[in-house]
Formats: C-alpha cells, structure tokens, sequence
C-alpha cells in the first residue's frame, strides 16, 4: 500500500473525522462507475497533472502501479497530455513520474 505524504499523515492525524468524510466521499465515487481502479488512477494521474501537483502526481503514479498499470501505461497516460497541457508542463509531470519509478526524488 502506498505511503501516504507527511503532510497528509499530519491532517490525517489532526482531524481524523474531516479525513474519514473525505476517503469516503473518495471511495463513493470511485466505486459509483464502471471504470477499474487502474483506469481511475490514470485519469486521476493525469489530474493531477494538469493541476502541477508534484506530490499527486508521484502518488497516483504508485497507486496506478499497485492497480495493475505498467511504467509504459502511466508514460503514455502523461504524454496524451502534450497537445491539453502544453509541452513544457507534459515534460515536468513526466519527469516527476520518472522520478516516482526509480524511486528517487532528484
């Protein structure tokens, strides 16, 4: 299972009722449609891409492997994003994803 980032540990911790709402609101509409949870982590890595979310990003790219994806799946789910993004902003998340596969933070 994926660690989660301090700071979301620390809010976790902090306001224990707010996190639980919020996973099951989460959950709830992760689980209301017919998409696998390796689609959703896809969809959802390119969210957060789209938002320049390092730290999504690096976490939806560990989700989308503990769901099934493979390191070419999640590359090409960030790729499509040239034309919507932006080159630039496609390379960043990219190599941000890069980083959460090698298991460094460079």
């Amino acid at each position: 299972m994926t660690t989660l980032p301090k700071g979301y540990r620390k809010f976790q911790e902090k306001h224990p009722q707010v996190y639980a709402a919020y996973e099951t609101l989460g959950k709830t509409a992760a689980e209301s449609g017919p998409l696998d949870e390796k689609t959703r982590e896809l969809i959802k890595l390119g969210m957060s891409a789209a938002r320049g979310a390092e730290s999504a990003v690096k976490s939806h790219v560990h989700r989308a492997i503990e769901a099934g994806a493979t390191p070419d799946e999640i590359e090409h789910a960030l790729t499509i994003g040239i034309n919507t993004l932006g080159f630039p902003a496609m390379m960043t998340a990219l190599s941000w994803a890069w980083e959460a596969l090698s298991g460094t933070t460079q």
